[in-house]
């Protein structure tokens, strides 16, 4: 992800903030194992769920993401994306799973291992 847009969490935190398609279609290209947490800003189950996120990352192999459906709108849409908190697991570049809602970190974590 050295030469991919997306900012880590500036507060020391370990799940990266996917900035643009090209980015994305990177991380689906190069990584065995992605979480992808779609969410907003002004969503609350999202802000309540994200320190869980934040300790599955530090936890588990695989690369976790999160995409903010109104800066990524076409990433949402290609996934079909119509709640959030949603969380995608890819596997090779292929959609393996998907949660949508508030989900148990032993959940997330059946989900990637």
């Amino acid at each position: 992800m050295a030469n991919s847009p997306a900012r880590s969490g500036g507060d020391g935190t370990t799940v990266s903030h996917i900035e643009t398609e090209a980015a994305f279609d990177d991380l689906l290209e190069t990584e065995k194992t992605l979480l992808v947490d779609f969410y907003a800003e002004w969503c609350g189950p999202c802000q309540m769920i994200a320190p869980t996120v934040e300790e599955l990352a530090a936890e588990v192999a695989a690369t976790v993401v999160k995409i903010d459906v109104d800066e990524l709108p076409p990433v949402a849409a290609r996934y079909d994306v119509k709640s959030i908190p949603a969380f995608v697991v890819f596997e090779d570049g292929e959609e393996t799973d998907r949660l949508v809602g508030m989900q148990e970190k032993s959940d997330l974590r059946a989900a990637v291992e």
